[in-house]
């Protein structure tokens, strides 16, 4: 008899399993109050790191209430808050090695903002300046950063699943300790990507952590009309790989969760599935309007589990924050922030020649030729394009 059909575990009347039959524990350290649950065993988490967590907190909440409202009146073309799920992302990023390489999906830029990406970048691929690195090619909040290992954004759904488990098996390959973590949303986890993506990881036993941010909606989708199953993580254990459900609005059990998943990851050169069950505070993007599919009070209730609150009074009662300089920091940020735009939104737009660069080695026959078809039509209706018709 073949492995694939061996089983010790035999019966000999019909017995069907059915999403009750795995259980799966939600692992929760923080409390609402600040306070740690009595048994829990913490992170691996010191003063300065949990000043670095909080820090890019505040950036984050302050970057996403001053480009949404930069959006609203007309500046950038389109935006995405991480409102209600930075401790999933932070949480997370923090429990990395600066080598391990992020492949995200659009909400995480607060785990780029850990990596250490400027404000004056923030702003520059927002206002797809000359300065963008991708050189105005992309709509704002798709980042991408070599130097510190963040790969660019694609707009695609679930296309970075498949790509993080071919990315860290490259790193296995040449040898590096470190992983590649893959960041997505439970309504990604529909597409087609997400399980060829595990099983590829699975099989090969590549080092990924493959990191679902179940925030409760894909767009206006709630997830009981996504999948019967049990969540996400349910299907980490299909795919033969070590899975963790933890409270994604609680900052120490994502630390704890993802320093564990990754020490693991590295020992068996195996993939992790870490599920954190979170919730969407804001609209999807800036061009949904979420109250026609969810009730103001259930975004209330929600909004008594808000994780950087929850973080802000854990570091209040351990003595590592006041109020004062919790101000301070918030403060510092929007000035900062407002600086930023008001300098990038002067900065011209990229060459036009800069758009058919980088393509392949050199330009083709055929870019130059739509290049300088697309220059004729720009001299032709300039005023249809202001920032480039000064740029060619």
């Amino acid at each position: 008899m073949s492995n694939a059909t061996t089983n010790n575990d035999t019966v000999h009347r019909v017995s069907f399993l059915d999403k009750a039959s795995l259980h799966i524990p939600t692992l929760r350290i923080l409390q609402a109050d600040g306070t740690t649950y009595e048994q829990a065993v913490l992170p691996n988490i010191d003063q300065e790191l949990a000043n670095k967590i909080y820090d890019t907190c505040v950036f984050t909440r302050v970057l996403d209430e001053r480009m949404l409202g930069a959006q609203r009146q007309g500046r950038i073309s389109f935006y995405m808050t991480c409102t209600g799920e930075e401790a999933a992302v932070i949480g997370s990023a923090a429990a990395l090695d600066d080598g391990d390489v992020i492949l995200a999906q659009y909400r995480e830029h607060a785990a780029l903002r850990y990596r250490g990406f400027p404000t004056e970048q923030f702003m520059n691929q927002m206002f797809s300046n000359e300065k963008d690195f991708g050189k105005g090619r992309q709509m704002p909040i798709h980042y991408g950063s070599q130097e510190l290992n963040y790969q660019t954004i694609s707009s695609p759904l679930a296309t970075q699943i498949p790509q993080a488990t071919g990315v860290a098996y490259g790193l296995k390959l040449q040898g590096k300790r470190n992983v590649a973590v893959c960041y997505f949303g439970e309504g990604a986890a529909s597409e087609g990507d997400f399980h060829a993506g595990l099983n590829m990881a699975a099989v090969l036993k590549s080092p990924t952590i493959f990191f679902c941010r179940n925030n409760g909606y894909a767009i206006s989708t709630p997830t009981e009309e996504q999948y019967a199953g049990n969540g996400i993580a349910s299907r980490g254990v299909g795919y033969g790989m070590h899975t963790i459900r933890v409270d994604g609005n609680d900052m120490l059990a994502v630390l704890a969760a993802t320093q564990q998943a990754r020490a693991y990851a590295l020992e068996h050169n195996v993939p992790v599935l870490i599920e954190a069950m979170s919730y969407r505070l804001g609209a999807h993007s800036s061009s949904d309007d979420p109250s026609g599919y969810r009730s103001k009070e259930e975004e209330a209730k929600w909004q008594q589990h808000d994780p950087v609150k929850r973080f802000k009074l854990w570091m209040i009662n351990k003595g590592w924050l006041d109020e004062a300089t919790d101000a301070e920091l918030h403060e510092k940020y929007r000035e900062e922030v407002l600086s930023a735009v008001k300098t990038a939104e002067k900065l011209p737009a990229p060459h036009i020649d800069e758009i058919i660069e980088d393509v392949f080695d050199k330009p083709t026959p055929a870019l130059k030729k739509q290049l300088s078809e697309l220059k004729e039509h720009i001299n032709k209706y300039p005023n249809a394009y202001p920032k480039s018709a000064g740029r060619i």
